[in-house]
């Protein structure tokens, strides 16, 4: 077995002058990070933007990148508006912050607003409440708790006052059935 000589030191050898890239490998390269950043979740235009301008000092390759990855389908601020309007356990206040906070068009946001059902808001406040009553039950101001709590998650007083209601109506009734037992 042969042993190779041993290599000089890393500061000893010449550096290899780096070849520029050509306008079309930065285009491609700032593509496939885009790809990548999108890969993870649904981003804005303003935040895929954002990413992408910390990537590269040129903003016509910015719009020409941003314009594709838009043709292809893998970036719609419609999309992302719609997907945060209907979550879950959050309020209409929580979707409008976070859409604003995201880039997305007042338009938009509204229009997504619009598009929330209100009996919806009211039963998702309900659901999430009664998730939470058994403990916010115990505390010193359980009413004040539960507005809280709601209030956190973006939804309205309209939601929120109907839920507690019915939530603390609920819990006098059973009371009431388990002192008759």
């Amino acid at each position: 077995m042969r042993s190779r000589p041993p290599s000089p030191p890393a500061g000893d050898q010449p550096a290899r002058p780096v070849r520029p890239k050509t306008p079309e490998e930065q285009r491609d390269a700032l593509l496939a990070y885009a790809f990548q950043a999108l890969g993870g979740r649904a981003l804005t235009e303003a935040e895929l933007r954002g990413k992408l301008e910390r990537r590269s000092d040129n903003p016509e390759l910015i719009e020409e990148v941003l314009k594709r990855v838009q043709e292809l389908g893998y970036q719609d601020d419609e999309q992302v508006a719609h997907v945060e309007g209907t979550r879950r356990g959050v309020g209409a206040l929580r979707v409008r912050q976070t859409l604003k906070r995201r880039g997305v068009s007042e338009e938009m946001i509204q229009d997504t607003l619009e598009a929330r059902d209100p009996d919806q808001e009211r039963t998702g406040a309900l659901e999430l409440l009664e998730r939470r009553w058994p403990a916010l039950s115990r505390k010193k101001d359980p009413r004040a708790s539960a507005y809280a709590f709601l209030a956190r998650r973006g939804f309205g007083g309209d939601a929120i006052w109907p839920a507690i209601r019915e939530l603390s109506e609920r819990a006098a009734q059973q009371e009431l059935d388990a002192g008759e037992e």
